[in-house]
């Protein structure tokens, strides 16, 4: 290994390496093709550095000043490549690097003067660097070594013809990488196109896949699923953690669900621009937000070095999903927790999903709302500041505390406040447990309030205006029922005496609207309209029999009724030779008029135009083209002249 490189590992405390890592390094592979094919979260983008580390430098201790790339790496996502321009920016940093990206969603103008500037390594997504080359912004004669990260979700993306566009620009002369979870036939081909003689190496880790991954599979009710997440956060207290959800909509909706609940929370979804999307990742990075809420395709990439909580809100589509998802912690050695809130329609699939895994997940119900608590009383009890001797302020302002107040009363306070830091924990419905009876409203007299629906009457309107108008709470509010031209509140009998007090002999709400105190319930059975409807929603046929009937043309009689069975046995097929003899004409329908016979006057009226009037005249003379009147006076047309034989060309 190049001694700047293991001085920037020591650095950083990496003391052993992965297997992935630990493979490419093999002397016997220094400046070979290779095909890698490692499980998520195995360090590749670390091991990739170190393999093209001996063909970058050689046997130089630095690199000379920066001029044209050295190295690319094409990655699929934006945020893919700027994690590994990160990565490779400190592990390089002593061997005096110079890095630059390519990437989508960025200034084409920024990364153009970076690397007029000079740049060793270039991390690059496929369409971003094809733009650069097809517009002459890059140079790539001096390259050296390429990788391919991730090269599976890249062509999954449909980035193979940008992919061979930038091969085919390469030196011939290259060191080729391609690193990939699994090597379909299409990464195979790729590799046998444009790979020299390929070492496969195949990183096994030590350990079985996601063994560093601790699932779990909550089941919650239907209704309970964002209340299951919040006491999901509130239970682990993860100091990154990643919430998964299918749609952009129901990222925006449950990020701003637990914003309002206290949550630091931000959301990544891909209507966000490249801007956005980074400055949410990076308030993740530096402690100023706590939970992400994104969708698959956003989080494609991401590494937040602190992430111990994944929860997937919703179930991915397949299992690859699941592995992606749940792989964005457990990395490098760390232990994390993955989450799978089920619903009981969904636990069949939650069950084909983590079978096809292959992974193994602890079944049961979401944290409560008693064990969000007893996890807090936990905590506190074992946090070491209660070991670490007060200093003198902090000792002042005990004292003060203990003078002013007992012992008991300075636990109490604290844990009062303490608990207001904190989001509260939510009250989540038992699976299986029957549904509260409702309780009996109890005895209540009946009022009725002016104006209904034509007025714009709501129950989250009277509620409101009743209690504020009458002092009365919630409680003492029965049933609403608004009708057609005025709305019934039932209220209590208990507060009936203190309502009337407060309203006034007036009887009279706000706006005007009149009270009258019912001496019996109302009788809500009864229909305020005319027109009637079924329940799913079309006219009844008491409705029906108040239409009004056709016109009658004069000197016909009345069309019979006819059933709409019957009118459809009526309608005219049209194409059919019986037609006319399966479709007679309505009675109620005016038949046709006759035409009218040859040589009749023109109808009484001003025609139409210039033409029709010249028309109309030549028809009363009997005189125009192709017309004359016989002896009887009737008009005769002439048979038409070909146009050749009057001489016409």
């Amino acid at each position: 290994m190049h001694p700047a490189l293991r001085a920037a590992l020591d650095d950083r405390g990496y003391t052993t390496l992965t297997p992935v890592q630990t493979s490419v390094l093999d002397p016997a592979l220094k400046g070979r093709d290779l095909l890698v094919s490692a499980q998520t979260g195995s360090g590749k983008t670390l091991g990739f550095g170190l393999a093209i580390a001996p063909t970058l430098l050689d046997d130089d201790d630095a690199f000379a000043p920066g001029a044209t790339p050295l190295a690319v790496v094409i990655a699929p996502t934006r945020e893919l490549a700027l994690q590994v321009k990160r990565e490779l920016g400190w592990l390089y940093a002593k061997a005096g690097a110079v890095l630059a990206s390519c990437v989508g969603g960025m200034d084409m103008r920024d990364e153009r003067r970076a690397l007029e500037r000079g740049a060793h390594i270039v991390a690059a997504t496929p369409g971003r660097l094809r733009d650069h080359i097809s517009r002459g912004s890059i140079d790539l004669s001096a390259v050296r070594a390429v990788v391919l990260d991730e090269a599976d979700e890249m062509l999954d993306l449909g980035f193979r013809e940008e992919l061979e566009f930038i091969l085919n620009e390469l030196p011939s002369e290259r060191q080729t990488l391609l690193f990939s979870a699994t090597v379909p036939p299409a990464i195979a081909a790729l590799a046998k196109g444009y790979q020299n003689d390929a070492e496969r190496i195949v990183a096994k880790s030590e350990t079985p896949q996601h063994d560093d991954i601790e699932y779990r599979a909550s089941m919650v009710a239907e209704r309970d699923v964002d209340n299951a997440v919040i006491n999901t956060l509130r239970f682990h207290e993860a100091p990154n953690a990643l919430v998964f959800a299918n749609t952009r909509a129901m990222v925006n909706r449950l990020a701003a669900r637990l914003s309002n609940r206290g949550f630091n929370a931000v959301a990544l979804s891909g209507e966000l621009s490249q801007a956005e999307r980074t400055h949410a990742l990076q308030s993740m990075r530096d402690g100023r937000a706590q939970v992400c809420v994104a969708t698959d395709v956003a989080a494609r990439g991401i590494d937040l070095p602190r992430l111990d909580l994944v929860v997937h809100a919703e179930l991915p589509s397949n299992q690859e999903s699941l592995l992606h998802r749940s792989g964005r912690t457990g990395r490098a050695g760390r232990k994390g927790v993955s989450v799978l809130m089920v619903t009981p329609r969904t636990r069949k699939k939650a069950e084909r999903l983590l079978g096809w895994a292959k992974v193994r997940a602890e079944w049961g119900s979401a944290p409560s709302a008693a064990e969000v608590r007893a996890m807090d009383e936990e905590r506190l009890f074992s946090d070491p500041a209660w070991q670490e001797p007060a200093t003198e302020e902090e000792q002042e302002s005990a004292k003060r505390l203990l003078d002013a107040f007992s012992p008991e009363q300075i636990a109490a306070g604290y844990l009062r406040l303490l608990h207001t830091l904190r989001a509260p924990p939510e009250e989540l419905a038992e699976l299986g447990a029957k549904p509260e009876p409702v309780k009996d409203f109890g005895p209540a007299t009946w009022f009725a309030v002016s104006g209904g629906r034509d007025a714009g009457a709501e129950p989250r309107r009277l509620l409101p205006m009743l209690c504020k108008a009458g002092g009365l709470s919630r409680d003492d509010v029965g049933a609403i029922r608004v009708q057609k031209d005025q709305s019934f509140v039932q209220i209590r009998d208990e507060a009936v005496a203190g309502f009337l007090a407060t309203v006034g002999e007036s009887m009279v709400l706000e706006k005007g609207a009149q009270l009258t105190r019912l001496a019996a319930p109302p009788d809500l059975a009864t229909k305020g309209s005319a027109l009637e409807r079924d329940t799913v929603g079309r006219k009844t046929a008491s409705a029906k029999s108040h239409r009004p009937e056709a016109p009658v043309p004069a000197g016909q009689e009345p069309a019979q009724a006819t059933t709409p069975d019957r009118a459809r046995e009526h309608r005219p097929s049209h194409g059919r030779k019986d037609a006319v003899d399966r479709a007679p004409v309505e009675p109620h329908i005016a038949a046709e008029p006759k035409r009218k016979p040859k040589g009749s006057p023109p109808p009484k009226g001003k025609p139409s135009s210039k033409k029709n009037r010249a028309r109309a005249a030549a028809a009363a003379s009997g005189k125009g083209a192709g017309i004359t009147r016989s002896k009887a006076g009737t008009p005769k047309r002439q048979p038409k002249v070909p146009r050749r034989a009057r001489g016409g060309s």
